[in-house]
């Protein structure tokens, strides 16, 4: 008998693994991020954010570094932290300090940003993209306002803004710097990208059906997008060169986190579709096998 070829030309109540749906989801958005459409719209967040992020350099930059400045001379601890830099030859490192910190204090800023933007911005088109091209027969259960994906989004994000703050001394111990951050956007990208994958085409029974079944997975996949999400990160570890190009450097990152935000929406989308349309089908498999049985007790 041969097999089917894609998860959508599965049988009627086939089961289909969470596993089975995160890895055909995965490489079916790594090929989507090569779409035209893709492209373009990933080029959308950018223009907005190059724009904000060029207004804020521009008139907050020299104020913001001079800020963080007077915070640290002020402070006891870190008075005495750059002394002793200033002392065993390393004054460089003083004045690379205030940039260093105000650069990360807005990063975060700038990925939740970025995370609004694309689930604002390139979900809806991209889900569109993938029902269009894969799903065509799901259609519509809910007409969602607009409103109510954006409240959820900024629910999410606040939270997770309010966990970053929460867990910042933590970031001192080595291994929670590694594991806190990319499980905290992981969480966030998974509450975002879920709702906004199913906001019109699932009910709110199927979404908290497809939501508690497969929390982990769509949890893992979170999280995995998360560290995915961190590798931009590495374009900080310059050095000098680090703060002097801060504004394009801030710029460069916020086009690479929206890129892993695109394949993240197409990710979910492939996997939640997939999986909203198996449970539909195990639906009607299961109330079809209903009717035949009463209609047997009735003969």
């Amino acid at each position: 008998m041969p097999q089917p070829r894609s998860l959508a030309e599965m049988p009627l109540g086939a089961s289909i693994s969470s596993t089975t749906l995160m890895v055909d989801a995965a490489w079916r958005a790594l090929a989507y991020c090569l779409h035209p459409r893709v492209i373009y719209l990933s080029l959308l967040p950018l223009l907005l954010a190059a724009v904000g992020l060029g207004l804020l350099s521009w008139f907050g930059w020299e104020p913001g570094v001079a800020a963080v400045r007077q915070a640290l001379d002020s402070w006891g601890i870190s008075h005495a932290v750059l002394t002793w830099l200033d002392r065993a030859g390393l004054g460089f490192l003083r004045t690379a300090a205030a940039p260093f910190l105000l650069v990360l204090m807005i990063v975060p800023l700038v990925i939740v940003l970025c995370l609004l933007l694309v689930a604002g911005l390139m979900t809806p088109s991209l889900v569109k993209l993938v029902r269009q091209r894969r799903f065509p027969q799901l259609l519509d259960r809910e007409a969602t306002p607009w409103w109510r994906s954006l409240l959820w989004s900024a629910g999410a994000s606040l939270t997770a803004l309010a966990l970053f703050v929460v867990s910042l001394p933590l970031w001192l111990i080595p291994i929670f710097a590694v594991l806190v951050p990319p499980v905290i956007w992981g969480w966030l990208t998974y509450r975002v990208m879920a709702f906004d994958t199913l906001v019109d085409v699932a009910t709110p029974q199927e979404r908290d059906a497809l939501l508690k079944r497969h929390h982990t997975s769509l949890l893992g996949m979170g999280v995995l997008c998360g560290y995915i999400g961190a590798a931009p990160a590495a374009l900080w570890a310059m050095g000098a060169l680090t703060v002097i190009l801060a504004p394009l450097m801030l710029l460069l990152s916020v086009w690479l986190y929206t890129l892993v935000f695109a394949f993240s929406s197409l990710w979910f989308a492939h996997f939640l579709l997939a999986a909203l349309q198996a449970q539909r089908q195990l639906a009607q498999t299961v109330s079809g096998d209903m009717v035949d049985i009463n209609k047997g007790i009735s003969s």
